[in-house]
């Protein structure tokens, strides 16, 4: 028994598929992605290996959807920085030239449901996947030279760090309340208490009761 666990673990790490910048072209070309960016160290990455490493032998033959990782501190660094990498686990999805962050639960059950829901990248190499009005905006995108393609790109991030910074700052003011707001909550609870002499009250009643269920 213990012998066949071992070969199945050895079946399962030597399927697994490891992008490194010079392999990263060769595997993605065409395909959705669905990839987890990984620190060796890491310890949510080792707890979420096991569905990660099933879900990459379930998809090992498929031609359209590519389930891989990259090791952010190995061979794949370049890569981690790339896409801008900044905790581990890092999961992310769809075209390779355009990752999103995942946002679901890391369970196996949930991985393979978000996967079969993958569709085929639509891009400027694989337009039979585009419908009508996605090819109609690659033609017109092509027709841009690299520096207007680039500030459409710098806008967008611009405008997407600006709706984050906007997250972040609404964040840390309702944080700022909310400690403002518990520290007054203990501060009248306390002055209640002492004011009311509640423990008293509370333990003359107690005495009351206890000497009319004696009567």
């Amino acid at each position: 028994m213990t012998s066949k666990l071992v070969l199945l673990t050895l079946a399962a790490t030597a399927s697994a598929m490891e992008l490194t910048p010079s392999t990263w072209d060769e595997h993605t070309a065409g395909k959705t992605v669905f990839l987890k960016f990984f620190a060796p160290w890491c310890g949510h990455c080792k707890a979420m290996k096991p569905a990660w490493d099933s879900l990459m032998n379930e998809y090992e033959s498929s031609e359209t959807i590519l389930i891989a990782d990259v090791d952010c501190i190995g061979e794949g660094k370049a890569l981690c920085e790339t896409v801008g990498v900044k905790g581990f686990p890092s999961v992310k999805y769809g075209d390779p030239a355009a990752l999103e962050d995942y946002e679901g639960a890391r369970d196996l059950a949930t991985l393979k449901t978000f996967a079969a829901d993958l569709k085929p990248v639509c891009n400027v190499a694989t337009l039979e996947n585009c419908d009508e009005s996605q090819s109609t905006t690659i033609g017109e995108l092509k027709k841009d030279d690299i520096d207007a393609l680039e500030s459409k790109v710098k806008a967008h991030d611009d405008e997407k760090t600006s709706i984050e910074n906007t997250f972040q700052v609404g964040v840390k003011g309702l944080q700022s309340k909310y400690e403002k707001l518990t520290k007054e909550k203990d501060v009248s609870l306390g002055v209640l208490a002492k004011s009311s002499n509640i423990g008293l009250v509370k333990g003359v009643m107690a005495h009351k009761k206890g000497s009319k269920e004696e009567l």
